[in-house]
């Protein structure tokens, strides 16, 4: 298993809706965080698209990545065909190795199981000939339908990206996703969160913590891949409550993302 960071370690840092930094984190500078935290390995998201960078930054990305042996993985969304053969072509051209999307709309709302199939599989002959990895990310998918739709296309450069924090949003776990998704991972995004009874025990609340601090049982996640014998990316994010200012954020951002990978690092060497 291999340890990075992706844009989204440091969303507040690049930029929210009505938080922007006055110098947003660029893509440069995201490689320079991954190489201070000695990993090597970047995730680019939606949220820092590189297909978006001007050429001359896109080539200065590339060169130094190489230069620090980091390697790229790019995420995207949305599950249209050309969209995503734009995305492999991409993909291969700057050498990253694996993509990521999330098959939502524009508004959030999922599509339809026969769509998403149709889709995935009308590019799966691209991904044959670039040889290059397609990670569906849970969302918010059950992990038993997502398993029989990865299952039914049975194509070895197709797989699943299991976000830890995304089941929360369904009647599953985390666990139910690592033990069904589990022998199709090639990508793992690593959140830890706290589950809390609301003080009048109406409800939940649900807030992000430094990994290892929380919920997520990180040992036996590791365990269950090794006695898989599979090895996915494995990708530090967090949710980092908002504080008094945008830099305080920041700051904290920072300090969970040392946090993170030094924990992290207990279980995973590379």
């Amino acid at each position: 298993m291999k340890l990075g960071i992706s844009s989204y370690t440091f969303a507040w840092a690049i930029g929210l809706p009505d938080a922007t930094p006055n110098h947003p984190l660029t893509a440069l500078q995201l490689l320079e965080k991954a190489r201070e935290l000695g990993v090597g390995l970047v995730q680019f998201g939606p949220n820092m698209p590189l297909d978006k960078l001007p050429e001359k930054e896109l080539r200065e990305v590339v060169k130094q990545a190489g230069s620090w042996k980091i390697d790229l993985e790019l995420a995207t969304e949305g599950i249209n065909p050309d969209h995503l053969r734009n995305q492999i072509r991409f993909a291969k051209r700057i050498g990253a190795i694996l993509l990521k999307t999330t098959p939502e709309l524009p508004v959030g709302q999922i599509p339809l199981r026969t769509e998403i199939s149709y889709c995935l599989r009308a590019v799966v002959p691209d991904l044959e000939a670039e040889k290059l990895g397609l990670a569906i990310d849970n969302s918010r998918i059950p992990a038993p339908e997502l398993n029989e739709l990865i299952g039914s296309i049975r194509s070895p450069w197709l797989g699943a990206a299991i976000d830890t924090a995304n089941p929360l949003a369904l009647p599953q776990g985390w666990q139910i996703s690592v033990r069904v998704l589990g022998q199709r991972t090639l990508s793992l995004q690593i959140k830890d969160v706290v589950v809390e009874p609301a003080a009048h025990g109406m409800g939940f609340a649900v807030r992000g913590c430094p990994v290892g601090t929380g919920q997520l049982n990180i040992p036996w996640i590791v365990e269950s891949f090794a006695s898989l014998r599979l090895e996915p990316s494995v990708i530090l994010e967090s949710w980092i409550p908002e504080q008094k200012t945008l830099q305080d954020t920041i700051a904290l951002e920072n300090t969970w993302a040392s946090q993170g990978v030094d924990y992290l690092r207990r279980f995973i060497s590379e």
